[in-house]
């Protein structure tokens, strides 16, 4: 994409998040830790909790982390998994995000758990990702890399910013490699992007960045079962509120 589009995407992003539409329903429906797909222990089980297992899950990919382990968090939205890794290893955690509505709500939040020294608020975009060469010993994403339009350029600073044997960890809503160009059209409306990445480009551009997969999982059902959630959700949010004005 070229850099005048890439630019209106990160422009388009970085206001609908700061909404406070956006803000609202996010806070409210994932709990305001995290807003990212869960993994389900079942079609009835919370929103928050199934985030929690997401962080959960995707911590045990990382390697060893001690109080001197830096990792940086892209996309990190309210900052739960950034306050999940800090508690459980002790670690220093840069949480970057574009927008600085989510980034407040993180800053109270990582205040109230008495993380600050351990949790760091970046307001900046994961295409040019502020600090030096090899700062950090892990890089964690979930389902943010997936609104850049140059995903390319996000995967090369992650690579940038690495240090040796670090560990990269991350989820993102995919096509598959063979999907037709036509099926996605509405949900690309909808995030104003061409395309969603597919495993084969993950697969091509982190290989030519040098990294070696060590593990890929597919979870398609988890996605629908989170939006089936959702919705459920929403859907029983209106009749309480419909209920309360009818008893009013």
């Amino acid at each position: 994409m070229p850099e005048g589009a890439a630019a209106e995407v990160r422009a388009t992003t970085e206001a609908y998040y700061d909404s406070s539409a956006a803000d609202s329903f996010y806070a409210a429906i994932w709990g305001g830790e995290d807003i990212h797909i869960g993994i389900y222990d079942g079609t009835e089980e919370p929103i928050a909790a199934a985030s929690a297992r997401t962080v959960e899950t995707m911590a045990r990919e990382l390697g060893a982390l001690g109080p001197d382990a830096r990792v940086l968090d892209i996309g990190a939205g309210y900052g739960g998994a950034g306050r999940a890794l800090a508690t459980r290893h002790g670690c220093r955690v840069d949480c970057l995000n574009l927008s600085e509505v989510q980034n407040e709500r993180n800053r109270r939040l990582t205040d109230a758990a008495g993380l600050r020294d351990r949790v760091h608020v970046i307001h900046a975009s994961f295409e040019s990702i502020p600090g030096p060469a090899a700062a950090y010993d892990a890089v964690w994403s979930q389902d943010a890399i997936l609104h850049s339009g140059d995903r390319q350029r996000v995967l090369s600073e992650v690579a940038r910013v690495m240090r040796p044997g670090a560990d990269f960890v991350f989820t993102d809503p995919m096509q598959t490699d063979d999907c037709p160009s036509d099926v996605l059209e509405p949900v690309l409306a909808r995030i104003h992007l061409d395309s969603l990445a597919s495993p084969g480009f993950y697969r091509r551009i982190l290989g030519d960045l040098g990294f070696d997969e060590v593990g890929f999982t597919e979870m398609p059902h988890q996605l629908r079962t989170h939006y089936d959630r959702v919705r459920a959700e929403l859907l029983g949010r209106r009749t309480d509120a419909e209920t309360s004005t009818s008893h009013a």
